[in-house]
């Protein structure tokens, strides 16, 4: 169990992953999950200050590859359908990449309006499932393609409020129970638009604060298992509230930093588990919103390099913690 964060050792785990054959079974059963994969490798490394570890023009070459020129936006791998995750993947990949300007605007504007659903919610796809996170991915895709004038933010904020309960949190769709991944979509989603006073924000400090357990990990609600990916879905929630000091940020810096894998590189969900490119990105993320030393500044509005939104004139009020030198 290390103390310190293993940079190199996860440069190289990030590294390894990129190079996976197409021809054994792993890849074809996440083959699903290649975009958003390629997504947390980049973002991972540009953490860490090791954006230029992967070929850009692979990735960008590999991003267009999986254009969807049916339903006109991206899919998570060639030859599948379009999605709104994959497709905010692919935006967020390219914005990073600063080749934003592959993308064809116009479609994939399209595209997510015409999964808006007369409740406000948004599908993921034309197959109609409806998920808080598929809102998120829509806000904030249009947002990075400077288009969130043609969303409907009344109805979409009107929904949001919908799937706030009693307790401050937010679910999945109307009704469902809180969940910390669908409290970050929901406050991230309400940031972008300017309208975080929808937010019953005592009762959600408070429920947000209540996820951190005895050994410093963070759950996603009530009764459950600290998991490392909670280090950014929380952290990142109170930091866009400006509320990041209600957790205690020395236990959870300890916890990620104890599911580091020493030999392999990569960070699990915790501690002597294996380790995977998801949680290893939400633990790097995690760290940078603590103030860890070293890392680059994260947004976690966006869950990308600051740097990169304020260039692009779409950073919020959050704050997260000062930036340790050692």
């Amino acid at each position: 169990m290390s103390t310190s964060l293993l940079v190199p050792q996860h440069v190289a785990y990030i590294r390894a992953l990129s190079g996976d054959s197409k021809h054994e079974l792993s890849y074809d059963r996440s083959a699903h999950l290649k975009m958003n994969a390629v997504y947390w490798s980049l973002t991972a490394l540009l953490i860490m200050g090791h954006g230029d570890t992967l070929d850009r023009d692979e990735m960008i070459d590999f991003v267009m590859g999986c254009w969807d020129e049916e339903a006109g936006a991206f899919s998570a791998h060639p030859d599948h359908d379009a999605h709104l995750r994959s497709t905010l993947s692919a935006i967020q990949i390219l914005s990073m990449q600063n080749a934003l300007n592959r993308v064809d605007v116009d479609r994939v504007v399209k595209y997510i309006l015409s999964l808006q659903q007369p409740s406000g919610s948004f599908a993921g796809d034309a197959f109609g499932e409806t998920d808080t996170r598929f809102l998120y991915c829509a806000v904030n895709a249009l947002s990075l393609l400077g288009k969130l004038d043609k969303l409907d933010i009344e109805k979409t904020v009107a929904y949001v409020k919908r799937c706030r309960n009693f307790d401050g949190g937010f679910g999945a769709v109307a009704g469902a129970e809180s969940h910390a991944s669908r409290v970050f979509v929901c406050i991230a989603a309400l940031a972008i638009l300017d309208r975080l006073d929808e937010v019953d924000q005592p009762a959600l400090y408070w429920w947000l604060s209540e996820r951190q357990l005895p050994n410093g990990g963070l759950n996603g609600r009530p009764e459950k298992l600290e998991d490392v990916c909670y280090s950014f879905w929380v952290s990142s929630a109170l930091s866009i509230l400006n509320k990041l000091t209600w957790i205690d940020s020395s236990k959870l810096e300890a916890f990620i930093l104890s599911a580091q894998n020493t030999e392999s590189g990569g960070i699990a969900d915790r501690p002597g588990n294996m380790p995977d490119v998801f949680h290893t990105i939400f633990g790097l993320a995690g760290l940078s919103l603590l103030g860890y030393p070293a890392l680059v500044d994260l947004d976690p509005v966006y869950c990308m390099p600051a740097s990169i939104i304020e260039n692009l004139g779409l950073r919020k009020g959050w704050k997260a913690l000062q930036r340790r030198t050692s």
